[in-house]
């Protein structure tokens, strides 16, 4: 199912990427070693790599989920700069010394409680003045609005056993206790997503 998914969103999350690695500088081509967590397709990491000739990168996910991300960094041009660790976020060893930990569109799965310690383990993995970049819908406070946000916390209720979709606030509070200094929103329009920038 999974494999199916990620070949499917290909087209759909090209634009996010963009808009993320705008965020995120990546065309000033700083040395980065980057790390993608349960990166699917492979998309947001891959336009990283593709943007920044300097970045590193190395993505988490099932073996065979791997596959469809590196048929898309050849794809792209980006094979011999995209390692693999195969197997779950949660399980894994990722190594240490990154600048970037990337979070896209998984959060969502889980309660708040799995999402700290997931937090926690990101933050051990970055070098100091790190960033994770957590790319997902984000309500506003209210939960109720925009739309889209509020209605994909519906979503998760029916479709997941814990999952959520989490308001700046609760994203604050996470990375508040999981060993990040600070953190910022930044929506992606036109897109529905927004992304949460915490730095160590």
């Amino acid at each position: 199912m999974w494999v199916d998914f990620a070949r499917s969103m290909v087209p759909l999350m090209a634009m996010p990427a963009e808009l993320l690695a705008g965020v995120l500088k990546a065309d000033e081509g700083q040395k980065w070693k980057v790390l993608s967590l349960a990166g699917g397709h492979g998309m947001y990491e891959i336009t990283i790599a593709r943007h920044n000739k300097n970045a590193e990168v190395w993505t988490v996910d099932w073996p065979n989920v791997l596959e469809v991300a590196c048929e898309n960094a050849a794809a792209a041009g980006v094979a011999s700069r995209y390692h693999t660790i195969p197997g779950s976020a949660f399980d894994v060893e990722y190594g240490d010394g990154y600048d970037l930990v990337l979070v896209t569109n998984f959060l969502h799965h889980f309660d708040l409680p799995t999402c700290t310690n997931l937090l926690r383990k990101v933050s051990a993995a970055l070098k100091p003045g790190g960033r994770t970049a957590i790319l997902e819908f984000v309500p506003n406070e209210d939960r109720v609005s925009p739309p889209m946000a509020a209605g994909f916390s519906l979503t998760m209720l029916a479709g997941t056993p814990a999952g959520d979709a989490y308001t700046f606030s609760e994203y604050q509070e996470l990375l508040a206790n999981t060993g990040f200094r600070s953190s910022e929103l930044h929506p992606l329009p036109p897109t529905f997503f927004s992304v949460v920038i915490g730095k160590k």
